[in-house]
């Protein structure tokens, strides 16, 4: 998207990436990762070398991720900008997640990445949260530092809700005519599918009856072995291999969008679910909050502490969302209409090209 962004606005775009030379030789287990790395760390940078002499003194240098940290030291004299996205791994492998432990081999890899985008000098976030956590890691050293929401592309929109769901149930062969409750995500611990479904069963133990609908990776055995113990395990679905068009209809046809992370670096579903015309219920904390704005309905994070009465809260205020009379309804999709508009695909690229010629 980036690439081709720029490439509309008249640059000349290369994308480098490392092969997979080492990586492809016929061997089996823990080897074959540290081959990977062989071709990251000792072929690609020789690549890059070669290929930088035939580039103009003007070019930008673009890294599209912290996690390519590494590779900055290769162009640190040069022209060069990093995107982050978020830094959960950092945080995880300074032990400041007590949600996820890092092991030690992880700490000693986030070290060397850390160690590689300090040298960087100019820097774009996709949320101010993403831009203050950057500021944590390494201090006041940069050049330039800027803030983009990332862009949200007009594939999602609100579609007839009834059609959606008639669309969906197909589908998946499951009745969805009277709505259903829906999350989107895999099985990384900071999405919080178990908190998804913990809200579910307090929700519906307060006499509801509406389905949930888990929409991504395939359920891991901790959550699989959750729903086959809920006293609703018939009226939650996971979904997985949804091509883009039937998960547009399921964010149109949902009652509610379930989005209750510990953390993330932006929270792209909430903007997809809001363009979608799609009630959002998501954590009352950063970047989650900044993104869902004034038209987000939000619950605390789930933390240790709280884990006894964290899920019946948050029933409670999904009871309230589906009992919204209707013109309160249709007020909350109006504002979450409005709010997307924020996260214009064209306008994010247009400030991502005036910061790219600002950089020097």
């Amino acid at each position: 998207m980036l690439a081709d962004g720029m490439t509309e606005r008249g640059h000349r775009v290369k994308i480098w990436s490392p092969g997979a030379t080492f990586f492809n030789l016929p061997v089996r287990g823990p080897v074959k990762k540290w081959l990977g790395y062989v071709d990251q760390y000792m072929v690609f940078p020789s690549a890059v070398k070669r290929m930088m002499k035939e580039c103009p003194e003007d070019t930008l240098y673009v890294f599209t991720d912290q996690a390519q940290g590494p590779w900055v030291r290769l162009v640190e004299k040069k022209r060069h900008v990093m995107h982050c996205h978020d830094f959960l791994a950092q945080f995880s492998a300074l032990d400041l997640i007590p949600e996820f432990k890092t092991s030690w081999t992880g700490k000693k890899y986030q070290k060397f990445i850390r160690s590689g985008f300090h040298k960087a000098k100019n820097f774009i976030s996709v949320s101010h949260k993403t831009s203050k956590d950057l500021v944590q890691l390494i201090g006041d050293k940069a050049k330039t530092s800027s803030v983009v929401y990332n862009g949200l592309d007009d594939s999602y929109k609100p579609l007839d809700r009834i059609k959606s769901r008639t669309i969906l149930s197909n589908k998946i062969g499951v009745s969805l005519a009277e709505g259903y409750l829906m999350h989107i995500g895999g099985n990384q611990w900071y999405k919080n599918r178990m908190g998804v479904l913990e809200i579910y069963n307090a929700w519906r133990d307060l006499g509801n009856k509406l389905p949930l609908l888990l929409i991504g990776a395939e359920p891991s055995e901790e959550l699989a072995k959750a729903i086959n113990d809920s006293t609703y395990k018939g009226d939650i679905h996971t979904v997985s291999g949804l091509s883009d068009i039937y998960v547009r209809h399921a964010y149109a046809g949902a009652s509610l969008f379930l989005f209750p992370s510990i953390a993330e670096g932006f929270g792209w579903p909430i903007a997809e679910a809001m363009a979608s015309g799609s009630l959002v219920l998501t954590t009352g904390e950063a970047p989650l909050n900044e993104v869902a704005g004034d038209a987000g309905f939000f619950i605390p994070k789930r933390t240790i502490d709280n884990a006894e009465r964290w899920a019946k809260d948050a029933a409670q205020v999904v009871d309230h969302i589906l009992h919204l009379p209707a013109e309160e309804y249709d007020n909350a999709i109006a504002a979450s209409l409005a709010n997307v508009k924020r996260f214009d695909l064209t306008n994010a690229l247009d400030q991502i090209e005036n910061i790219y010629h600002e950089i020097t």
